[in-house]
């Protein structure tokens, strides 16, 4: 059976573009060819099989009084056991946690994340080596961040993340990858440019087989 790895993710896994011009279809989500969960699969090749769960909005484990179904704590079972086996689980979620109407700090984001790592590593999904997780810090969201239902307050709480979330690997026993240095749009300035999908495809290529 193929190595199988689990994305789950917010808009950056899913794919959205908010520069229409700098995709190959001028859309509003990154194509097949452009996605860095796609572009890791033909890196990766074919003993690996690379799934891809990304929500728009999608936060750590904290409901959205907006939106409902955003939290990834309510729907991570389900995503676990549908997929199983897994043989690595990558975590990038924290950046809609920020949001001013959600209320929650940097440290209380972490303590959310460490949360759903724990009802992962609780749920009968792993493969005989054991529930093994890659939590990966988004960027920061940029100080000239536009879309103003975010709120304020969100790139200085995004920016704490970091140190928060690699505290939370060595505790929880995950592996940890900080990704400050993917590129972001000048646009809304919080989501990945073509560019970035790349090199976040290309990082996790050569990281990867070191993990499993």
């Amino acid at each position: 059976m193929k190595k199988h790895i689990l994305c789950i993710g917010d808009s950056n896994t899913h794919g959205y573009n908010a520069d229409p011009a700098d995709s190959e279809d001028h859309g509003i989500r990154f194509t097949e060819n452009e996605r860095w969960t796609c572009l890791l699969q033909k890196s990766l090749g074919k003993e690996y099989l690379v799934s891809e769960e990304g929500l728009s909005g999608r936060t750590t484990v904290f409901p959205d009084p907006l939106h409902e179904s955003m939290d990834a704590l309510s729907v991570i079972y389900s995503l676990l056991k549908s997929h199983e086996p897994i043989d690595l689980l990558i975590l990038m979620l924290g950046t809609n946690d920020t949001k001013e109407r959600l209320g929650m700090n940097a440290a209380c984001i972490s303590l959310g994340m460490q949360r759903l790592i724990n009802k992962a590593k609780a749920t009968d999904c792993w493969g005989s080596h054991g529930p093994n997780i890659l939590i990966i810090c988004p960027p920061p969201i940029g100080r000239r961040m536009s879309d103003a239902a975010m709120g304020q307050g969100c790139a200085e709480k995004s920016e704490q993340l970091a140190d928060y979330y690699e505290e939370q690997a060595k505790l929880t026993g995950c592996h940890f990858f900080n990704a400050k240095n993917i590129p972001l749009n000048q646009i809304d300035h919080m989501h990945f440019t073509r560019c970035g999908h790349a090199q976040l495809a290309e990082i996790l290529t050569d990281l990867i087989p070191a993990l499993l």
